[in-house]
């Protein structure tokens, strides 16, 4: 079976479509699934080889966070989709009556809490994918470090995303030091996404000449 015709071109059909979900957020938990599939093969690539004995402990704990990070990856496109339904959920409360705008209001603060707070997770995965895209890259075999860098660039593009559909969704949050805390978060762990990835890049160029 040829891969256009697997299960990710049903996940591209629906994309397209012109539906709510999937969206940018499932989106984008599907490249970081991708790079941390990546990520699982360089290190596959190096465990048991000779030439990389030395390498050995480091590749097999990175690939068994890998593999970790690939799992939650695929988790979160189907908590991205709950989260934007349990939203639009929200939305369509009644509205007719004074009560019925209050607790309207009440729900979609409640659900923005959630759709801020899943990509936060996106983001925080992508902040350890990052570091282990790092690894792969040092330590990993050198013919494929070339997929090590890609990793790390999709770890930073997925970051970025992330950070996106955060943002987005801290107007909807009445509670101000709740929406305060996860800007904070986002910020910090963008920074620290920025420099696994630039460390990444020096070390390709290293690699590559």
């Amino acid at each position: 079976m040829a891969f256009k015709d697997i299960a990710i071109k049903s996940f591209g059909d629906q994309l397209a479509a012109g539906t709510a979900t999937p969206g940018g957020g499932s989106s984008a938990a599907l490249c970081a699934s991708m790079g941390a599939g990546l990520v699982s093969m360089v290190a596959n690539l190096t465990v048991g080889r000779e030439r990389y004995k030395d390498s050995q402990p480091v590749m097999e704990e990175t690939l068994r966070k890998s593999e970790l990070l690939r799992v939650k990856f695929m988790e979160l496109i189907d908590e991205d989709v709950a989260a934007f339904n349990n939203y639009m959920d929200a939305l369509r409360l009644p509205k007719g009556t004074g009560e019925e705008k209050e607790a309207r209001r009440m729900a979609m603060s409640d659900a923005s809490k959630v759709t801020a707070s899943v990509p936060l997770r996106m983001l925080e995965a992508c902040a350890d994918l990052a570091e282990l895209a790092v690894v792969a890259a040092k330590f990993g075999n050198r013919s494929a470090a070339s997929d090590a860098g890609v990793a790390a660039l999709l770890a930073e593009a997925v970051g970025r995303a992330a950070a996106y559909n955060v943002r987005v969704n801290l107007p909807g949050i009445d509670d101000e030091n709740f929406a305060a805390e996860l800007k904070r978060k986002t910020e910090t762990l963008l920074g620290g996404i920025s420099r696994y990835a630039s460390e990444t890049a020096v070390i390709m160029e290293e690699v590559l000449g």
